[in-house]
């Protein structure tokens, strides 16, 4: 069996060397062709009043996917189990299965058709995981940010309960024997003890608020990675021919409704007492894209989609995005909401079996928009 393997080893090695002498034998003139595939190609058809049209375009479904979720989930207080929590919930879990296969469907595969241009130097060519490494740099660099989070969590949560410990032991007792003895009397007329409630409902106020800037942490690198990719395809957009422009302008249409599905969504999980970061942090997806048209039209006739620095800034971008999206569909969105929430598994059947369909349609029509963008 060791002997037959060998053999065929071999003889792959040989198939190989055949091939690479092959190759080198036609070695300059595959240069000249490299050189030629990479020089910037001008569109004298091109069409900047469809350009300007689609900016509004895109700010449009843009808005109505961010803007959708937010606004049914604070309009007014809904109960669970009610026609608007379901929309809610399958918006969610449409919005992770969106998420995961952007970054495996439209930003991985990118990333490694461009580590592998021709048009990229050769150092950049000598080694074909690139766009694996910048991926997996991401993740570590959003775990070593949750991690320092978490931890300056656990200082803050910490110096609380010394504090309320030494009230306890008697430290503060000066303090404590004036508040009695100002409130003696209205202790006497039956008012309860106000100062102390109040607080007490500070102390736990604010440790939900710090529970909850963990929340605030990830949805906002979750935005990071989606605008990344945002003024990619913005560009893309503003500067490519115009036989492809319609094409991949109907394919944006959905991919950024469904976007701002998932990151509206995510967007409600903040629990903002006001309107004002919701409306921030949608404005920013909602321009995103649109800014990155502009840029394209705006450099269009300069611009080469296939010079080197292009191609390596795209590339590594991309990478950078699926594994900041990765991240956190596995960690945040997957595995803390759906494996490690007790709400969720003790829901009943029928709630989880809507919640996965709900996840898988969501990749699988972002995977479906891979066809053409």
């Amino acid at each position: 069996m060791q002997k037959s393997c060998i053999t065929l080893l071999a003889f792959a090695t040989l198939i190989s060397l055949v091939r690479a002498q092959h190759s080198h034998a036609g070695h300059s003139h595959d240069h000249e062709g490299d050189a030629e595939a990479c020089e910037a190609e001008h569109d004298h058809e091109y069409d900047l009043s469809m350009r300007i049209g689609s900016i509004f375009i895109i700010l449009a479904t843009s808005a109505i996917g961010i803007f959708g979720p937010i606004i049914l989930h604070r309009i007014n207080p809904y109960s669970r189990g009610g026609i608007r929590d379901w929309i809610l919930t399958v918006g969610k879990f449409f919005g992770t299965g969106v998420i995961l296969a952007t970054a495996f469907v439209h930003m991985l595969p990118e990333s490694l058709e461009r580590f592998g241009s021709p048009c990229l130097d050769a150092g950049w060519q000598s080694y074909h995981a690139f766009a694996g490494v910048f991926c997996m740099i991401a993740s570590f660099a959003l775990q070593l940010l949750e991690l320092a989070a978490l931890s300056n969590l656990d200082r803050i949560i910490q110096k609380r309960k010394d504090r309320e410990a030494a009230l306890e032991n008697g430290a503060d007792h000066k303090v404590v024997s004036e508040n009695h003895a100002a409130h003696a009397g209205e202790m006497a007329n039956g008012h309860d003890h106000k100062g102390f409630a109040e607080d007490g409902h500070v102390h736990s106020a604010g440790l939900l608020e710090d529970d909850q800037s963990i929340k605030n942490i990830g949805t906002l690198i979750l935005e990071l990675g989606i605008l990344m990719h945002s003024i990619i395809i913005g560009i893309t957009l503003g500067t490519i021919g115009t036989g492809e422009f319609n094409t991949l302008l109907i394919a944006l249409v959905f991919h950024q409704f469904f976007e701002g599905i998932a990151l509206g969504t995510r967007i409600n999980d903040l629990n903002c007492k006001s309107w004002v970061k919701p409306i921030v942090m949608g404005l920013l997806f909602i321009i995103t894209t649109p800014f990155g048209v502009a840029i394209g039209v705006g450099i269009h006739e300069s611009f080469n989609p296939l010079s080197s620095s292009s191609v390596l800034a795209q590339a590594i971008l991309d990478s950078l995005s699926a594994g900041i999206l990765l991240y956190n569909a596995y960690v945040s969105l997957m595995s803390i909401e759906i494996n490690h929430n007790a709400a969720f598994r003790k829901s009943s059947l029928i709630r989880k079996a809507v919640c996965f369909l709900s996840m898988y349609i969501g990749a699988a029509l972002m995977a479906v928009l891979g066809t053409w963008a």
